[in-house]
């Protein structure tokens, strides 16, 4: 059934509305929050000084935070009644700052009973984890209920969904789930990497959903190249193997097939079985004509219904970044597309449709290029697939007279890679664990600024150091996080071993950035020579001035991925209202949970039906 609230906001607010508006006010005027999901970052926390948490966090809240342990600090945010809270109280201003928090944080509870749900056989389930195991059973079943629920509210042929395309299928556990029994559905998976394909068409083959055609030896062919053999080679298994290497017959024809490829595998449409299509190729848009041009050739009978028309639904779970825009544009701009559902994950891969800040925006750091990174084309930081994809989000400003450059709601890369998070989930030890990655890092940061490696960035030339053949006529604003940063610098992951202690840390993290790779190698070498030499008591010193500081980091971690549910909220609302600005196409669209939270975190689905007529 479609839920009751279109967006699930808390009931503190009487329509959605007045929870928009007041989200995108709270986004707008709340120093801290903007401080929090986009001012700063933690590469930076050591770089300026007094340092980060000293200008991030108000200061009647720093004694409290420093006193309060993670754990404890964890409860507070997410889950205490703020109420009846005991001894040591924190500072009002805290407390009020967590009541807006939770307030426009968007409901999580997922209330479907999954042991009712359909159970995946063995077959389907193969190379499932519990948590891809849940996604797609709570996923197939929703859209199986979607597709039922406008088959019933929208009689005629025309509503009825022949067509399931699912965006960046990976795997195609999904679709594999919705083309087997009880299901049994058609599907279209459209996947950009043909090893993927490759993949999903062998867990097709175990699911039973396809076959692998009868392997047939040449017993002519094999005794004519067994006698052009040497006794030699006659006596080698290996040479053996590839002289009786299997083939099969297609149109008179042999083929090899000691190489996997596609063609292997056999699909054969059977009345009231699922089937599933794979479409390769990457979606750089919502526009679907390829895939329905693709259909529309196809010469198999269940590719459309009696009259010969597609009527199709967009889906997905987890599809990254601008794909999860692609899936829920397509509802606007194909025709064909009756219906969405769209479960969206990785914000940090969405672009950004409006831009650099501006200075309407004082707290937002740009999203600065890594050092060490691909070069980012100019066009992409004005990428119109990017977010916003309202109109309402773009164009949102308090003063209403005020439009233009500054206008809009703009989520830098700190805050939607923030937005990724998931503490509700943190235990203790992994707590523990990330909070140590992150003061390595940190600290790391703060050798490569000193040893030369990086320079600071600053945000506004008004802030940069005076020149010494210039000189301004008035000094430059002081140092902040706010105006200053430094260059980003990827690592990515490292071996366990590396965080046995800071120096492991330190040779490992330089041991990756400075080997062989195919792109940056000016910076690869600089990086080189500017580490080359550092001691192993030069690092210890390091590591020890800054280890008092450690639970500042800790906090403001904590402070910012709590912060960034909010985030979260303005992604999902920016696309439900997309949706909704589209009323002449669109008859109805909603945001609701479809996993359990504890499993699968990103578990907010934007579906929306497209009116019959239309």
């Amino acid at each position: 059934m479609k839920p009751s609230k279109p967006l699930p906001y808390a009931d503190c607010w009487s329509n959605v509305e007045e929870y928009v508006e007041s989200l995108l006010e709270f986004a707008t005027t709340s120093d801290t929050f903007q401080i929090l999901c986009g001012g700063v970052h933690i590469l930076d926390f050591f770089t300026t000084e007094p340092g980060l948490f000293s200008a991030a966090v108000p200061q009647e809240w720093q004694s409290y935070l420093l006193q309060c342990d993670s754990t404890r600090l964890l409860d507070l945010l997410m889950r205490d009644d703020l109420d009846a809270l005991r001894d040591p109280q924190p500072p009002e201003s805290f407390l009020a700052y967590i009541k807006d928090i939770r307030r426009f944080s968007l409901a999580r509870e997922f209330s479907t009973n999954t042991d009712k749900l359909p159970k995946l056989t063995r077959q389907v389930s193969v190379g499932m984890n519990p948590k891809k195991m849940h996604e797609v059973r709570s996923f197939a079943s929703y859209v199986d209920g979607l597709a039922s629920r406008i088959a019933a509210e929208y009689p005629g042929e025309s509503s009825s969904i022949t067509h399931f395309v699912d965006f960046g299928s990976g795997q195609n556990y999904l679709g594999r789930a919705l083309a087997s029994a009880p299901y049994n559905k058609q599907i279209v998976a459209v996947e950009g990497r043909q090893h993927n394909i490759l993949g999903a068409k062998e867990l097709d083959m175990l699911a039973g959903i396809t076959e692998k055609p009868k392997v047939i030896r040449n017993k002519k062919l094999f005794l004519q190249q067994l006698d052009s053999m040497t006794p030699e080679d006659q006596l080698d298994q290996k040479a053996l193997n590839r002289a009786s290497k299997p083939v099969k017959v297609v149109d008179g024809f042999e083929a090899d097939l000691s190489a996997r490829d596609t063609s292997q595998f056999v699909y054969t449409p059977e009345e009231g079985k699922g089937f599933i299509q794979y479409v390769e190729g990457r979606l750089e848009s919502g526009d679907l004509s390829d895939v329905v041009s693709q259909l529309e050739e196809s010469p198999l009978p269940a590719a459309a219904d009696p009259r010969g028309d597609l009527h199709l639904m967009a889906i997905s779970i987890h599809s990254c970044g601008n794909l999860s825009h692609h899936g829920i544009r397509s509802l606007v701009l194909n025709p064909r597309v009756r219906a969405v559902a769209i479960v969206g994950c990785c914000y940090n891969l969405m672009t950004e449709r409006l831009g650099p800040p501006t200075y309407k925006h004082p707290y937002m750091r740009p999203s600065l290029q890594a050092l060490n990174g691909r070069v980012i084309r100019e066009s992409a930081r004005r990428d119109p697939h990017g977010f916003p994809m309202s109109e309402r989000l773009g164009t949102y400003n308090n003063n209403s007279s005020e439009k233009g450059e500054g206008s809009g709601i703009r989520l830098n890369i700190t805050a939607r890679m923030m937005a990724c998070q998931a503490p509700q989930n943190w235990t203790e030890a992994e707590s523990e664990g990330f909070f140590t990655r992150h003061f390595f890092r940190a600290v790391l940061q703060k050798i490569f600024l000193d040893r030369g490696v990086i320079t600071k960035v600053y945000h506004d030339q008004s802030s940069s150091p005076p020149s010494t053949t210039n000189p301004p006529s008035s000094s430059p604003p002081a140092e902040t996080p706010f105006n200053t940063s430094t260059n980003p610098v990827i690592i990515g992951s490292l071996s366990k071993k590396c965080y046995r202690s800071f120096a492991a840390y330190v040779r490992g993290a330089v041991a990756k950035i400075t080997a062989a790779s195919e792109y940056h190698a000016e910076n690869r070498e600089l990086i080189r020579a500017r580490m080359e030499g550092i001691t192993d008591a030069e690092i210890a010193a390091y590591e020890a001035a800054y280890a008092p500081r450690r639970r500042e980091i800790s906090a403001v971690w904590t402070l910012m991925a709590f912060s960034a549910v909010v985030v979260e909220a303005l992604v999902v609302t920016d696309r439900w209202l997309f949706l909704r600005q589209h009323e002449d196409l669109v008859d109805s669209c909603w945001a609701e949970p479809v996993f359990d939270y504890r499993e699968s975190p990103r578990n907010l689905v934007v579906a929306g039906i497209k009116r019959p007529d239309r």
